[in-house]
């Protein structure tokens, strides 16, 4: 939550104020709000397109890693017209976390080798499952992953996931890393990697990949420190010499306050081609945020304007459990007026939810036109991890979802 307010920076072609009226996609967002009622997630294809493009241009041409591929990431977004859309662009693949995960994309047209997976505690079940899909892109994340895919796909090839004990993320949350100097449950550590390749060895399991996924949200402040990451990855890369491979997750993020510089993709790539375009790796990327929360927005639905001892509260029809992150991750998600009122007729206000809980606060002291006559509102940066981590808090988990294509 943020008590500062700049109206302009979110900003672009496809997501702005015409005659003081917002558009997405180019609809009209009371349009949409009207038709779809609220609360809603409206998301648009030609966004997430023109972001996937985005990333696969400075890997091809920057990074220079014409063999790359890439994954989204669908716990960020499961949506099945979405998952249906990206699998009939041709553009990427899916990275999945979990059996039924994988069961949604293959429902959606890809095929198990479109599929990486990268999970972790996975239980006898989910070994028992996944093995069916010949053609997977199994990822290990422990010693015991190892040893049960060995026994069930003896002489096939595998990833392993490391985890370097360094991270990354936006702003240097610690909340959204994956990996730091507190020991997670993700990856094999240095002390256990020889011992990985050795169980791998015993099994005739060809490690051709690793797999490291460290932070989440990362911009351009933050490469220096992405950079070192990489750093402390080169030493498992030195102890595998038939590697092809190197997945290096995601974590690519988007300005969520005015303050946020995007990420520079052109420093992002070259980064990638110093540590491994010159060792002749092929690279591998699995950004969820990066493809699809600026393509969502959440559409609310205002329930009272009313000023409580010196604050004034604008409320809407849905609260924290429907996009988490900003209760989880302290991320802050900005609420914007579909109609800007002039620059002048500002007042601060307290937008929140509806659920009955102290956290449901969507953004402090936002400053805002002449609400009276506004019926809807819109939450920006919700095409990530809104929908897909949503819960039934309250009784108040009802929502919908909808995609643009035009």
């Amino acid at each position: 939550m943020q008590s500062t307010y700049s109206p302009d920076w979110w900003q672009r072609i496809d997501l702005c104020y015409r005659q003081q009226q917002l558009y997405f996609a180019g609809h009209a967002v009371e349009n949409l709000a009207r038709q779809f009622g609220t609360p809603a997630f409206v998301y648009s294809a030609n966004r997430v397109r023109e972001n996937i493009l985005r990333v696969k241009e400075a890997l091809t041409t920057m990074a220079g890693q014409p063999r790359h591929r890439l994954f989204y990431a669908m716990k960020a977004n499961r949506f099945a017209p979405l998952l249906t859309y990206l699998k009939q662009s041709g553009l990427c693949g899916i990275d999945a976390c979990s059996p039924a995960e994988v069961e949604q994309a293959l429902a959606c047209g890809f095929r198990p080798d479109e599929i990486s997976f990268t999970a972790t505690s996975l239980s006898q079940a989910d070994f028992d499952q996944l093995a069916r899909y010949d053609g997977l892109l199994f990822n290990a994340d422990s010693l015991h992953a190892i040893s049960e895919w060995g026994k069930r796909k003896p002489g096939s090839e595998i990833g392993i996931r490391i985890n370097p004990a360094a991270g990354v993320s936006r702003a240097s949350n610690q909340l959204l890393q994956y990996a730091g100097p507190v020991t997670t449950k993700f990856g094999i550590f240095f002390e256990q990697f020889q011992e990985a390749l050795d169980v791998a060895a015993n099994l005739d399991l060809s490690v051709r990949r690793l797999h490291f996924h460290t932070g989440c949200g990362y911009l351009t402040d933050q490469l220096e420190q992405w950079q070192s990451v990489l750093k402390k990855c080169l030493w498992f890369i030195e102890q595998v010499p038939a590697l092809e491979r190197v997945n290096i997750g995601g974590g690519l993020g988007v300005p969520h306050v005015a303050q946020d510089l995007p990420l520079d993709l052109e420093r992002w790539a070259a980064i990638i081609k110093t540590f491994f375009t010159e060792r002749d790796l092929a690279v591998d990327v699995e950004p969820g945020d990066y493809l699809v929360k600026d393509a969502g927005l959440l559409l609310m639905g205002i329930t009272y304007l009313e000023k409580k001892q010196d604050t004034r509260f604008l409320g809407v029809d849905c609260g924290f459990n429907l996009a988490p992150e900003p209760a989880y991750y302290q991320l802050p998600f900005q609420p914007v007026p579909l109609f800007s009122g002039t620059p002048a007729d500002r007042s601060a206000f307290h937008v929140v939810g509806h659920i009955n809980e102290a956290l449901d606060v969507w953004y402090e002291n936002l400053l805002l036109p002449d609400m009276t006559q506004q019926r809807y509102m819109a939450l920006i940066n919700a095409g990530a991890y809104s929908a897909s981590m949503a819960s039934n808090h309250c009784m108040r988990g009802q929502l919908k979802e909808f995609l643009l294509l035009q």
